[in-house]
């Protein structure tokens, strides 16, 4: 059978193939006095509160689960609306935002609003490959500019004037990112809108992880820049509802209507029993149970970096939310006799039973060198895996 060229163009997602290998030895180890280990998804330990669980019970006994409009329900568009007043300070009115089936069609419908074929989105290297690949499928071309410790993993302004040619749309940025959990600083983007702008193109940036930011320096949406801002987000990692594929994405109200006809096509609506729990995510009890979780998220982060370090694995840019941590593996390479960290990788998981994820997913420059740890599971998972790390090191 014969593939369409934009099929051959999509890479392979490492993360998942390394996951099915764990999977495999998983399995074959379960039972022994050291089990596999999970540090490679980025996925929290929690799930959904009890709240949201009960308002979906609630609209599946009820019936509530006919569809909804293609941008989604109109009260969740007001929640989110209110979430945004009450966290950041900024007022987002409800008609630019658009319920979406996970914060992936949020992407694949802003790709195809606003990507021509030909069309070139700058891109930090590293970043989540998924991100590219949705440019790719609009027929554009994702450029990924290398970045360095020093400017967080991110791109810098001066990075996007450097860069734009006469193909460049616009940049598509993560802010916080995976896999390095870095943010840009709002002065600096800032600055990168300000280049985007003056050249006709679009800012867009991945914020699913703007919920889980740990420092207030760099915890601010993009969307306070002007209402020009692209911004996706999601309900996988701040409200913990991974498996419930919804998101949401912040466009300009001009936007609204194409992205309303392409979702019609798409994908008809979000789910409807996932909207109607998701309106319970933004009632009071439901909010501390998420700044609880944040909590706990930073101190996992706070525990296990440092510990990280101590044994060789060095981190370079303390990640100021998410739960990543973006490890130089250079040394630990040379202490196992492997050459990179996508066989440093599968030595672990073979040795020491913990999953991690090697750095080739996600870009070219000097991914070779670094593995990807989450911190989404459990202090113990944390600390129980760092010391097979250190035994296996020493």
């Amino acid at each position: 059978m014969r593939l369409a060229s934009r099929a051959e163009r999509i890479e392979p997602f490492y993360v998942m193939e390394v996951a099915k290998a764990a999977a495999e030895l998983g399995a074959q180890v379960a039972h022994t006095e050291a089990p596999m280990l999970y540090l490679n998804i980025g996925e929290p330990d929690f799930t959904a509160p009890p709240l949201v669980q009960a308002a979906a019970e609630r609209a599946i006994r009820d019936g509530r689960t006919q569809y909804t409009s293609a941008l989604g329900l109109p009260a969740l568009r007001e929640r989110v609306s209110d979430w945004y007043r009450s966290h950041f300070g900024l007022r987002i009115p409800a008609q630019r935002i658009v319920i979406t089936a996970g914060a992936s069609a949020a992407l694949q419908l802003a790709c195809l609003a606003l990507i021509e074929q030909g069309d070139e989105m700058l891109m930090p290297d590293p970043s989540y490959p998924c991100n590219r690949h949705f440019v790719s499928a609009a027929e554009g071309r994702a450029v990924l500019l290398p970045t360095q410790a020093e400017h967080r993993f991110q791109l810098s302004a001066d990075q996007v004037r450097e860069h734009w040619g006469a193909s460049t749309r616009g940049v598509l940025l993560a802010s916080p990112s995976n896999p390095t959990g870095t943010s840009i600083a709002p002065e600096e983007m800032r600055r990168i809108h300000d280049v985007v702008q003056s050249r006709g193109g679009i800012t867009m940036v991945d914020e699913i992880y703007l919920g889980l930011s740990y420092d207030a320096r760099f915890g601010h949406s993009a969307l306070a820049l002007d209402d020009q801002v692209i911004s996706l987000n999601s309900f996988s990692k701040y409200f913990n509802m991974t498996g419930w594929r919804l998101g949401w994405m912040v466009v300009p109200e001009a936007l609204v209507p194409a992205l309303e006809r392409l979702a019609q096509n798409l994908y008809i609506c979000p789910s409807t029993v996932a909207q109607q729990a998701a309106l319970a995510c933004f009632e009071p009890e439901s909010l501390r149970v998420f700044e609880a979780r944040r909590a706990e998220f930073q101190a996992r982060r706070d525990a296990f970096i440092p510990a990280l370090q101590s044994i060789g694995l060095t981190v370079p840019v303390m990640p100021d939310g998410a739960f990543y941590a973006w490890a130089d593996c250079t040394q630990a390479c040379a202490r196992l006799g492997v050459k990179d960290s996508w066989d440093f990788a599968f030595e672990v998981m073979r040795r020491a039973h913990v999953a991690i994820t090697p750095g080739r997913d996600f870009g070219h420059a000097d991914t070779a060198r670094y593995v990807r740890f989450s911190t989404a599971s459990s202090l113990q998972t944390l600390q129980t895996s760092v010391e097979r790390l250190r035994q296996l090191l020493a």
